[in-house]
């Protein structure tokens, strides 16, 4: 089914999954509150997005799917639809957090999770398989990956003090869509919804798992449209220099009278944050169709995978989701 000409199905899925939060540029007057370990300051507008922008992309993905399209082996189109289920988030900020009864008990329960998939190989440096910028960064302003005692970052790292991390450990029958449990998460953290990425170290990041739902029109025996699939997002601003687009969607009358939906006055370009997958892991993957033997497809799924397992190695994690997509990966 495939030629050199045609995108592949991997590549048009990881666009489809990508968040793209509404971008906010930082005022004058704000920009020395910046950590300058972790931005650079000789920018004239700083690009940034709250967490509540980001958790905003995944409103219609959680309740209805992100539908990606899917080329058949007979060449026949279909849109494969995925619910998006938060499987874990680390952020980590410039000050500590005041400890509070909830936070303490948030971080006994994955400190405990956490030891019963313990990886002993302790912490390594990123490796190159991470991709451009991403390893640059980490290369600037990491020189030691181990941890204090109080589960932040030494300050020799600046790589900021953790506060706030959740690992999903339930089966996927028992989890809720993405957009419910960060709902359910801020009740009692609401920071989640309110911390910009400027204020995130490079340490930040999430990792989405994606399960197939229904594919249209309906086709049986496809069994690779069961792929599962992972996917790695960094969440600081020190990976955005080069993400910043513009909004082509059709909702933004960019040259009539009035306010957009972002609030912004009609006429205005709207800007949008890619928060493009820097790593990724699959699971299910049976057959061809998620890649193209025309494409760079094996190369790209071996490197996303790579790049995952040395983030986590990196930060000492040990992830449930990601251990288990890699013992039933067929890479």
């Amino acid at each position: 089914m495939w030629s050199s000409t045609v995108q592949s199905n991997l590549v048009s899925f990881l666009h489809r999954i990508t968040p793209n939060p509404t971008s906010r540029s930082l005022p004058q007057s704000c920009i020395h509150e910046i950590n300058s370990q972790w931005q650079p300051l000789n920018k004239n507008i700083v690009e940034y997005f709250t967490l509540g922008d980001l958790w905003n992309c995944y409103d219609e993905w959680s309740a209805y799917g992100a539908g990606a399209p899917v080329v058949l082996d007979g060449g026949e189109n279909v849109m494969q639809y995925y619910i998006p289920y938060l499987s874990a988030i680390q952020i980590y900020t410039n000050k500590p957090v005041a400890t509070s009864r909830n936070l303490r008990e948030d971080n006994e329960v994955v400190e405990f999770e956490s030891d019963s998939w313990s990886d002993d190989n302790g912490s390594e440096k990123l490796s190159s398989s991470l991709s451009n910028d991403s390893s640059r960064t980490w290369d600037a302003i990491s020189e030691d990956s181990s941890f204090d005692q109080d589960g932040s970052w030494p300050m020799n790292c600046k790589l900021g003090y953790l506060c706030f991390q959740y690992f999903e450990m339930n089966p996927p029958y028992w989890r809720v869509p993405l957009r419910d449990k960060i709902t359910e998460l801020a009740q009692n953290h609401l920071g989640l919804m309110t911390l910009r990425s400027v204020d995130l170290s490079p340490a930040s990041w999430m990792a989405v798992a994606w399960y197939p739902i229904y594919h249209i029109p309906s086709k049986k025996n496809e069994k690779d449209l069961s792929t599962c699939f992972l996917s790695y997002h960094t969440l600081s601003s020190s990976f955005q220099d080069s993400a910043v687009e513009h909004d082509d969607s059709a909702g933004n009358a960019n040259f009539e009278l009035g306010e957009n939906a972002n609030g912004k006055p009609k006429g205005e370009v709207s800007r949008r944050i890619s928060l493009t997958p820097f790593g990724l892991a699959s699971y299910k993957m049976q057959g061809d169709i998620w890649v193209n033997p025309y494409s760079h497809d094996q190369e790209r799924l071996i490197d996303l995978h790579r790049a995952a397992d040395s983030w986590l190695k990196q930060l000492n994690v040990c992830h449930h989701d990601f251990s288990f997509f890699t013992c039933n990966s067929h890479l």
